[in-house]
């Protein structure tokens, strides 16, 4: 992965022919995406001309495949990544990924509306084959129901995964960012993540109010949450480093966590809030850590 960097950054041609080539391609979005945050992070404005190729690349993409995933990734992850080069905390971004969140949701229920129609159309004709002869004990009333939220549903799940994927694109532009300039300064900016206790008691709240105000405010309740997952993760990432542990118990999690993710992700949560309440690395780091002069 770092000679790919390593190949992006050596010039405009390479890039470009690495964000608009992936751009195209829609498995490869995330490379594009991510290469696009390198170069924004290392270049600032310079790559404004790299990311306007890429873009123009998503779009035709969008035009002939009707799925306007790549588009939006690029769009977010480098939005987030301005965040980053402007100064600000991982915090900052992370609450930042919340708005892309939800601009991703207004752009799926308003710009790309044909696209989630079409989702929750394959979306009702698998719903009976899926839930089988259960599905034919509902009401008319009930599957009306059903249907009627399909799309809302989809604009939820979408919204929030490609919440996840902007940040997870961002983390890899940033670590390649890092192993080619400032190795092993990705793995502490990440590790010192952690809310404020104000600003993570901020997010539960609006996770634990959002449901009562309707479908469409539900939607708060995954971004929150995507945000704390990270901060979560961030969390263990610091204490391993900390305890010196093994690399087996990161890799362990990440393994569990996809196939696990309804059972880890609300753990993930709970942890960032707590750790925004007892900050459990400041408890357990060194008391002399901080004395670096020798003297007691």
């Amino acid at each position: 992965m770092r000679a790919l960097a390593d190949f992006i950054m050596r010039g405009r041609v390479q890039a470009t022919l690495v964000v608009a080539g992936s751009a195209a391609l829609p498995l490869l979005f995330w490379l594009s995406a991510a290469a696009g945050c390198l170069v924004l992070l290392r270049r600032g404005s310079d790559a404004l001309s790299v990311l306007g190729i890429g873009l123009l690349s998503a779009l035709v993409s969008w035009y002939f495949l009707k799925d306007p995933t790549t588009l939006l990734v690029l769009l977010g992850a480098s939005g987030l990544a301005l965040v980053l080069r402007a100064g600000h905390t991982w915090n900052r971004v992370l609450l930042c990924s919340v708005a892309v969140g939800l601009l991703c949701a207004v752009s799926l229920g308003t710009v790309f509306s044909s696209f989630i129609e079409s989702l929750a159309q394959t979306f009702e004709h698998v719903l009976p084959l899926a839930m089988g002869e259960v599905y034919e004990t509902f009401s008319a009333d009930q599957k009306a129901f059903l249907t009627a939220l399909s799309a809302p549903l989809m604009i939820i799940s979408i919204a929030s995964s490609l919440q996840i994927f902007s940040v997870l694109c961002l983390i890899l532009g940033r670590y390649w960012q890092a192993s080619l300039y400032n190795p092993g300064g990705f793995g502490r900016e990440f590790r010192a993540i952690r809310f404020p206790k104000s600003v993570a008691l901020s997010l539960l709240a609006v996770m634990c109010v959002a449901p009562f105000f309707g479908l469409h405010a539900l939607i708060l309740l995954p971004l929150c949450s995507v945000a704390l997952v990270f901060a979560g993760l961030a969390l263990i990432h610091g204490l391993v480093a900390q305890k010196r542990l093994a690399t087996f118990w990161l890799v362990g999690i990440y393994v569990t966590l996809l196939p696990f993710m309804h059972l880890l992700g609300p753990l993930l949560v709970v942890l960032a809030i707590v750790d925004s309440l007892i900050d459990f690395r400041g408890r357990m780091a060194p008391k002399d850590a901080d004395n670096a002069n020798g003297e007691g």
